[in-house]
């Protein structure tokens, strides 16, 4: 059986760059120094009022396309992680394949919020190992600027708007996927939430009024649980394939916080792995946080072929997905 394994990646990020003097100016009590000291970031992209976030996920998708030599029309399977569709309905997925021209494929949309994207890699691998030559496009993508409150300075100074993709496929020799972890914890769910527009809490002049449609997140229990939760699925994911976290070449996690990374790749013992970081630049950028790292480090000349990478996303749910791939490209 051929193993299953990444064909090419791609990113973008809006033209519009948000500074933290442009942040301090929105928001409450939040000075540069406060936001330097307490994100380690410095700037992040905001989409146009035009651009929603299958624009992004097609621009993205595109240059995934051209990075593995492969056209719209090879795509079996489009999978769109989001927690900021376009619309409730129809699947942002959808729209994306008709803005790359991909008509022969079946898409789906996942909401595992900034976990999404390692959790659509994971059925991305499934879908290919059951169907040998297909070929899937997975994109994570978000734009967070259109749900943030900016009387909330802990939310509010950490988002920004992103898409990135990757093609999953056959790949030949030893790379590709060897393991993926995936694991929720509903009872965390409250950390991390939009109150409004489902089902349970159906939008109105009232929740409208009242800000419940804006993005909310407990950040110390977010933190609580990362740095509690997260070091021990790493390394039971590492040591089941029979390697250690030594043997990691490049750490691709979450772009939740830079202060929080540092942290984290200090607790699981990452120091001598290149981790890759764009949070300084972009900020979180939610389902995308991960793809768009994994492509600024292979487009960076980061990654080498056989390099071992570690691939972390954590969000709400609360959910964690942990993928180990030897890089194919």
């Amino acid at each position: 059986m051929a193993d299953i394994g990444v064909l090419g990646t791609g990113s973008y990020v809006p033209e519009r760059v948000v500074t933290n003097d442009d942040i301090a100016a929105l928001v409450p009590d939040a000075t540069v120094e406060w936001i330097v000291r307490r994100t380690g970031i410095s700037t992040r992209r905001w989409a146009a009022p035009e651009q929603a976030t299958s624009d992004l996920a097609a621009r993205a998708a595109t240059r995934a396309l051209a990075s593995a030599g492969l056209d719209a029309g090879d795509v079996d399977y489009l999978i769109v992680s989001t927690s900021t569709g376009d619309h409730p309905q129809p699947p942002t997925s959808c729209l994306v394949q008709t803005l790359i021209a991909a008509p022969g494929a079946a898409c789906f949309d996942i909401n595992v919020v900034c976990a999404g994207f390692v959790y659509g890699v994971e059925l991305a691998r499934s879908l290919v190992t059951a169907n040998p030559g297909t070929r899937a496009l997975v994109i994570g993508a978000d734009v967070y600027s259109r749900i943030l409150d900016f009387t909330d300075r802990r939310t509010s100074v950490l988002l920004g708007d992103g898409a990135g993709a990757v093609v999953v496929g056959e790949v030949t020799g030893s790379q590709g996927i060897v393991a993926t972890g995936l694991s929720s914890y509903g009872d965390a769910c409250d950390l991390i939430k939009v109150v409004a527009g489902g089902s349970r809490v159906p939008a109105s002049a009232r929740t409208v009024a009242d800000g419940e449609h804006f993005f909310t997140m407990q950040g110390r229990g977010v933190r609580d649980f990362v740095m509690e939760g997260v070091p021990t699925l790493l390394q039971e994911l590492v040591t089941g394939a029979g390697l250690t976290l030594s043997d990691v070449d490049c750490f691709v996690p979450h772009q939740a916080n830079g202060v929080l990374l540092r942290e984290l790749v200090t607790k699981c013992s990452l120091q001598d792995a290149h981790t890759a970081l764009v949070v300084d630049r972009f900020g979180n950028l939610g389902s995308a946080s991960v793809p768009v790292a994994l492509d600024d480090a292979a487009r960076s000349g980061r990654l080498s072929r056989d390099d071992l990478v570690l691939l972390s996303a954590f969000g709400g749910g609360m959910s964690v997905g942990n993928c180990l791939l030897r890089w194919s490209r």
